[in-house]
């Protein structure tokens, strides 16, 4: 009795008289939405690998891989932050420098033993290389520590003469089993040394220093290069992030470069203008820029005082991270109008904290913001006193395309399409298949409908799918082509709410019918 998988023998050609059992796979295929809160980081840092995204859910695991946040321009960990205080916690992390890092170096007195620090930057100086005695009789144990991570521990290394600075080496670039694997520290280089091993505890800080390779840094630094290896934004291609910051890249010929990047990636690219900047000179070079794209929001460049903990300092810092931030922790058809943001302190526009001198932005100074296509951050709120973003607009200045809404949710149903549906390519061409297609995207789209997603303000259906001989003639299909063609109706955002009430003595009140609930009155 033959077990086989549908497709896999010809059943109009058997021979053999028994009995066939086909497993036939379910006809629908489920489509999963794709996470719509991964935030794509590329910023400066102190160590860590360059050019390779890594993942970060929160501030410890990047003081893991990165090092502590620095207070300088284009630090990545700062924007990290600002946005894990938003409710962030999914990060694809990219480290960039300006071409300079190099890694710290520390040679063995008397030896030519060297060890060199596995990543460049300026934390690497830090690292403690320890020689001691070690557990077995006659044997040493080497300990190599850096502040932020676990001490790794070589012990039992034996061995005289040149085969005892190999064994140390071999142990510390290869591990001693599966419970002491290679360093994440450093990489050693016995050399040619022969000397016989005295105990020692030698800090990095006495050998040939790293840098972070940050000082000239520039935002072209941070967009990096589309070429194998890819180098800062572009080592995010098919990271599967929603969001992407390039933190503090305010300069206005880059802006097109991140918005032709999102529109190929899917990202909502979150831009920001020079801090200090005024309104005329934010609209003018915009336009300049000639930036106008739903994949790239623009954030005023009135940048936002915040306490940085670690470094103990009120520092200014670009509003890219709090805007990300809360993005990434909003469903995506969401806007970010209206939504409190946290950890502000205060702005450039709203005056120095503790001042006791509070402005803010008049009606006529967000009207021309808006009408540019450049979003803020500020206090208040239509909802009350507190900081969030005064919009929800991205760059564009096509009012149907324009909101947080249309980027993030369309970049959603375009993901979840091109991660799913790819399954049917090479399937024979015929009714069932329309049919298969046309309910695949159908269930998911009613998944949407029912977490809501998607909705109308009738209660009438937001979304239909085509696929069957209307827009599949056989002149197509003959060809190999098989379309689909989705109509999906978005939710509108309540941007501008009017209420309006009649007062007066002389006022003729309708006679109405309240809901009967607890506490009503019936006129």
């Amino acid at each position: 009795m033959p077990i086989v998988q549908q497709g896999s023998i010809n059943t109009t050609a058997l021979v053999v008289p028994d009995l066939y059992v086909q497993i036939v796979p379910p006809q629908n295929l489920i489509l999963n939405g794709v996470p719509t809160d991964i935030v794509g980081m590329v910023g400066t840092a102190s160590w860590g690998p360059v050019g390779q995204p890594v993942i970060v859910a929160t501030m410890s695991d990047y003081a893991l891989t990165f090092g502590p946040l620095v207070a300088r321009k284009y630090d990545m960990g700062t924007q990290v932050a600002t946005a894990v205080q938003q409710g962030a916690a999914n990060f694809r992390c990219v480290r960039a420098t300006d071409g300079t890092d190099s890694s710290a170096v520390f040679e063995v007195p008397n030896t030519t033993f060297v060890f060199t620090a596995l990543y460049t930057g300026s934390l690497g100086n830090q690292i403690l290389v320890t020689l001691g005695t070690g557990s077995k009789a006659g044997s040493w144990r080497l300990t190599v520590a850096l502040p932020s991570l676990q001490p790794e521990v070589y012990d039992n290394i034996t061995g005289t003469g040149v085969a005892f600075w190999q064994a140390v080496a071999a142990a510390v670039n290869i591990g001693q089993g599966p419970q002491r694997g290679p360093s994440q520290i450093v990489v050693a280089n016995p050399g040619t040394s022969s000397t016989t091993p005295v105990a020692f505890a030698w800090n990095f800080s006495t050998g040939t220093q790293g840098s972070d390779g940050a000082t000239g840094a520039t935002a072209a630094s941070l967009v990096g290069v589309d070429v194998l290896p890819r180098l800062g934004m572009y080592a995010l291609r098919g990271q599967g992030c929603s969001i992407g910051v390039l933190a503090d890249t305010d300069d206005p010929t880059q802006y097109t470069t991140q918005a032709e990047f999102g529109l190929s990636e899917g990202l909502y690219m979150i831009l920001t203008g020079p801090a200090g900047d005024t309104i005329t000179n934010a609209v003018s070079v915009k336009a300049a820029a000639g930036l106008d794209s739903y994949a790239a929001k623009l954030m005023f460049g009135d940048w936002l005082w915040w306490n940085d903990q670690v470094n103990q300092v009120l520092r200014m810092v670009s509003p890219q991270g709090f805007a990300a931030g809360r993005l990434a922790n909003l469903s995506p058809e969401q806007s970010s109008l209206n939504k409190p943001l946290y950890s502000v302190v205060g702005s450039q526009k709203s005056g120095t904290p503790g001042s006791g001198q509070v402005q803010t932005y008049a009606s006529a100074d967000l009207q021309a913001l808006f009408q540019a296509g450049i979003d803020v951050i500020s206090n208040p709120q239509p909802g009350g006193t507190y900081w969030g973003v005064r919009c929800g607009h991205n760059s564009s200045s096509n009012a149907a395309v324009n909101g947080d809404n249309y980027t993030r949710l369309t970049n959603y149903l375009a993901a979840t399409l091109a991660a799913g549906m790819g399954q049917y390519v090479g399937q024979v061409i015929n009714a069932g298949l329309f049919q298969q297609i046309r309910a695949t995207q159908l269930s998911f789209l009613q998944g949407m409908l029912s977490q809501g997603l998607l909705g109308s303000v009738d209660g009438s259906l937001p979304f239909s799918v085509i696929c069957d001989t209307s827009n599949n003639p056989l002149s197509r299909t003959g060809l190999g082509y098989v379309q689909s063609d989705a109509q999906v109706q978005y939710q509108g955002i309540n941007e501008k709410f009017i209420v309006n009430i009649e007062g007066g003595q002389t006022v003729q009140v309708q006679s109405q019918t309240l809901p009967n609930t607890p506490g009503s009155l019936a006129a």
